[in-house]
């Protein structure tokens, strides 16, 4: 073999920190958005918060130190200004109220001082005539002690609170306490017992046989106790019991009083939740009639008694977080008729006003020296950022203009009007790459006229129609809605019927297509849509 030297000139990509922290910040929601800027604010210095907008030319980067990053889909100019609309099919020129979409949006800071929370416990001061009451003045003018929605939600009594709470009024023995205890706090979110009380006891006891009974019957105790609080259902192991229980406790304190057709009515509830509860999902009558040796009229009945029961006792005690979703993208009307145009503009509450610290950066300017190389890098990390939160809100502007301009008709008619639109369609007429569309669209949201939606919402495949032309899958999904919607509850639309339905309005809708749709919109089976 021979050897030899030889000249080879190639080109590859490669992704700069700068052009991955841009891609990496463009996909993230709001919330992430909002959680990347603290951590920055925290780790960097030169970067700082503002309550005026910055120049945006005050952020220019010296690209003798470092070139700017260059993407194939960079080349289009990010104007930042609003564009408007028109009702009709061709496009109208951008409208004279403009807004420029700087990046450094305030960041909601809270209104009261100190450690961030709020005294809602008046001093002895305030018990005067004149006094006015502190802490959680909801009000318009509420001076500068608001408390957060957001706050108040997580402020909610939890279950095991609650239950706490009502035991307290009980009175038992030590033992049987600390049992009752032990099971409020094994209890999950929906109220329920997971474990059973022979796992809970061997959990504690280990391999004290002795030791072991005497739990399980303290929490056999303690469990008869548990399921006799509030919420009703609370303590339940399974699903049977939970509407066992509450069904137990609909009896009226006089059994005199109560009918005979409602006590067989419940009898035969209680019965049926003995049963395997697939049986009840489907609401085979006859199988459950038989097994309940009862007939398919006081099946109906009973049923009808179980749906008005609550299978998750502790739904209301969640203590959930609000995912409260914030729109991106505003979209308002003005004018009407043929003058009828869609202005398109940012949030302004979801963009955070940065800005690079103004004395620290002159203070490196003016004394370079030791670690000064350090701290220069840093300096050039804040301006980058900036720089890719501005370049972020602009290609969100610029795709919510040209989803708008294409999905007029759903501005001026609803989902019906929607038309089909892909990704590469705003990709090609914008000049990006269809995956920095899909960024850009996925968890934004946009406020139109008929609600809060994400950007994806705008973009759904195409089906045929009669007349050769395309129906957005939005429009048959919410054609399909409606057809069930107004369907006849005692006769509820197949599948095959919605399909036949939408051949009549000249959509070509297979039967299967049809139950995709349907399982997407979480509408369920005509057999369980069906009236009791």
């Amino acid at each position: 073999m021979k050897q030899g030297l030889s000249l080879r000139v190639s080109q590859h990509l490669a992704l700069t920190p700068q052009l991955q922290q841009s891609i990496r910040l463009l996909q993230l929601s709001t919330l992430e958005l909002s959680q990347e800027v603290e951590q920055m604010l925290d780790d960097n210095p030169f970067l700082e918060r503002t309550a005026e907008e910055a120049a945006r030319e005050e952020f220019g980067l010296d690209t003798s130190d470092t070139p700017a990053p260059r993407e194939d889909d960079r080349d289009a100019d990010f104007s930042g200004s609003t564009a408007s609309t028109s009702s009709d099919d061709t496009p109208s020129s951008a409208s004279s109220e403009t807004e420029s979409p700087v990046a450094d949006v305030a960041d909601r800071e809270p209104d009261w001082e100190g450690d961030g929370t709020v005294e809602l416990t008046p001093d002895d001061g305030e018990w005067g005539g004149d006094a006015q009451a502190s802490g959680n003045n909801l009000g318009p003018n509420d001076g500068s002690e608001r408390i957060d929605a957001t706050e108040l939600a997580r402020s909610q009594e939890s279950l095991q609170s609650f239950l706490h709470r009502q035991a307290l009024s009980l009175r038992l023995n030590a033992n049987d306490q600390a049992a009752l205890r032990f099971l409020i706090e094994s209890l999950n979110d929906d109220g329920y017992l997971e474990d059973s009380l022979p796992a809970l006891a061997s959990g504690l006891a280990g391999d004290d046989n002795d030791q072991f009974d005497d739990l399980v019957h303290h929490f056999q105790v303690a469990l008869g106790l548990l399921q006799s609080l509030e919420p009703v259902g609370v303590g339940a192991r399974d699903l049977g019991e939970c509407l066992a229980i509450q069904l137990r406790a609909l009896a009226p304190a006089n059994a005199a009083r109560e009918s005979e057709n409602a006590r067989q009515v419940r009898k035969t509830a209680l019965l049926i939740c003995k049963q395997p509860m697939e049986l009840l999902a489907r609401r085979d009558f006859k199988r459950l009639a038989t097994l309940t040796r009862s007939n398919e009229e006081e099946v109906r009945s009973a049923l009808q008694m179980i749906a008005r029961l609550e299978p998750k006792p502790g739904r209301r005690f969640v203590d959930v977080e609000r995912n409260i979703v914030v729109p991106d993208v505003i979209v308002t009307r003005t004018g009407r008729g043929a003058t009828l145009k869609f202005r398109v503009m940012l949030n302004p509450d979801v963009m955070p006003r940065l800005r690079v610290h103004d004395i620290y950066a002159g203070a490196l300017k003016a004394h370079k020296g030791e670690g000064s190389q350090a701290l220069s890098q840093r300096l050039q990390e804040a301006r980058w950022f900036i720089k890719n939160i501005q370049q972020r809100f602009d290609t969100i502007l610029r795709v919510s203009n040209a989803i708008v301009e294409r999905q007029k008709s759903f501005f001026v008619h609803g989902e019906l009007a929607m038309r089909p639109l892909v990704l590469r369609e705003i990709a090609d007429e914008l000049g990006l790459h269809e995956s920095t569309i899909s960024r850009v669209t996925t968890a934004k949201y946009m406020a139109t006229p008929y609600g809060t939606v994400e950007l994806k919402y705008f973009f759904g495949s195409a089906l045929g129609t009669e007349t050769g032309g395309n129906a957005s899958s939005t429009a048959v999904r919410a054609l399909i809605k409606q057809f069930v919607t107004a369907e006849d509850i005692k006769k509820p639309l197949s599948d095959s019927q919605v399909s036949e339905m939408l051949k009549e309005q000249g959509i070509e809708c297979a039967r299967r297509t049809v139950a995709k749709y349907r399982e997407a919109l979480r509408i369920a089976p005509a057999n369980l849509r069906k009236a009791l």
